[in-house]
Order: C-alpha cells, then structure tokens, then sequence
C-alpha cells in the first residue's frame, strides 16, 4: 500500500473537510497514478468529492463503521481492510485520506508520493511530517514547477519500517 497526499509547507493537508489548494498538475498526477487501481480512504474524504460520489475507474475502499452504500467497498475495522487489500496487487493500492486513516495506516505502507506546495494553506488537519518520522526517507524529488500560482515539487518516500497489515 501507498499513501498519495498533497501537503502545505506545514504538512498540512485539509481545512473544512476540502483540499487546500486547487492544483491541476496535482490532480493530473493524482489521476494518473490511481487510475485503475484501488483507493482507500475514509468517510469523510468521501464525502468531500463532488456529490459525496466514489472516484470513478477505481476501486473505492471506504473504512467506516456507520456508512452502507453499494457504489463502493465498506470495511468497518483495520482487520477487515486488511483481508480486503490482499485481494490486490500491494502496488496498486493507495491510501488517499483523511489525516486519521493516513495516521493510522501510514506504518502500513511502503512508500508515500507526496506532492509539496510551497505555501500555507492555513490547515485544520496535518499529515505526518515524514523528514522527521523513522524509517522515512525522501527518495526522489521532481524539480519545482508552477502550477495554478503554486510552486511544487513530487516527492517519492520510501518507508523502511513497514508493518505488516
């Protein structure tokens, strides 16, 4: 499994259950790399897309104990997302949010694509900021392009103390 997220120079992530910054380059990439592939996230992020509906062309994985909808996957626990994710290839997984799945799941997975926007999106919710995190290494970065006004840079962290989920 990997996580995907875009974050603010502050790690930040989310404010009023929304994006921070509307990026066309980043959700071009975001697109791109989840096309076809599966998407983990939980209730809320849900809720955030356009008419609360699941992404289309993906398989949408939501952890929640309340939700019932058959447009896409329900899981209830961590035990059952587990058993869900070993359906598919590790590659093609991807954790999308929110902040508490990504805290949650993060030791699960083995690497993190994350986009950095150089600016402060006066976040509610953080992401971990993994150049201080154990076992996270930065091991790509994409020179800086603009994008919608915003500087950002893709970034690939490789975790090297993945969990077993």
């Amino acid at each position: 499994m990997k996580a995907i997220v875009a974050v603010d120079k502050k790690w930040g992530i989310g404010k009023d259950n929304d994006l921070l910054f509307s990026i066309p380059e980043d959700m071009k990439f975001f697109r791109q790399t989840t096309k076809d592939k599966v998407v983990i996230m939980g209730s809320n992020t849900l809720k955030s897309f356009p008419n609360g509906n699941p992404l289309k062309n993906r398989i949408n994985i939501v952890l929640s104990t309340k939700l019932k909808r058959d447009d896409c996957v329900v899981v209830d626990s961590i035990e059952q997302l587990a058993k869900e994710i070993k359906k598919y290839p590790k590659d093609d997984v991807f954790l999308i949010g929110g902040a508490m799945l990504y805290k949650t799941l993060l030791p699960y997975c083995t690497e993190a694509l994350v986009t950095k926007v150089d600016a402060d999106g006066g976040a509610q919710v953080f992401f971990e900021n993994l150049d201080l995190l154990d076992g996270w290494v930065m091991e790509k970065e994409s020179d800086e392009l603009e994008s919608n006004g915003y500087k950002i840079k893709f970034t690939t962290y490789k975790n090297n103390l993945v969990k077993d989920i």
